[in-house]
């Protein structure tokens, strides 16, 4: 049995403010619209804090600071590719906000996330960046469906 896997890593992150607010952006990828955090992938030979601090420098204008691992999420692509996104989160920030070509980016109150049209499932991601005890969401096939577990 094979130990290695082709493997497409990805980031993605919630930058907050001391005041309740979150940075959200509203996806114009038709593939998989709606509000969800920036981020974006992992070039090759990038660290993966590297990667996040650019991505999020890109699509909000804005340099993040610190940002810590709090979770993943995983799943097997068509190509039986495993795609990681690893979920980091920072409160610390400089910089002017502006959108870029990703789409538009806003600052909300985290108690008015579920007021907006969310990416697919985001619910779930949001779960596990702000829930110490969850750590992973896992996306797999079983008997032909895809079911989801937080780990």
């Amino acid at each position: 049995m094979a130990r290695s896997e082709q493997a497409i890593f990805t980031n993605m992150c919630m930058v907050s403010d001391d005041a309740g607010n979150i940075l959200v952006q509203d996806r114009k990828n038709p593939d998989w619209p709606g509000i969800t955090f920036p981020g974006g992938h992992v070039e090759p030979g990038e660290s993966f804090v590297e990667s996040v601090i650019r991505e999020v420098r890109e699509e909000t204008g804005l340099t993040i600071e610190n940002p810590i691992l709090c979770g993943t999420k995983q799943f097997q692509t068509r190509n039986n590719e495993r795609y990681v996104v690893l979920f980091y989160k920072t409160n610390r920030f400089s910089g002017e906000l502006k959108s870029s070509r990703e789409g538009e980016v806003f600052w909300i109150p985290r108690n008015t996330l579920t007021d907006h049209p969310l990416v697919d499932d985001f619910e779930n991601m949001v779960k596990v960046f702000e829930n110490d005890n969850l750590s992973e969401v896992q996306y797999y096939r079983k008997n032909g469906k895809l079911h989801v577990k937080l780990l």
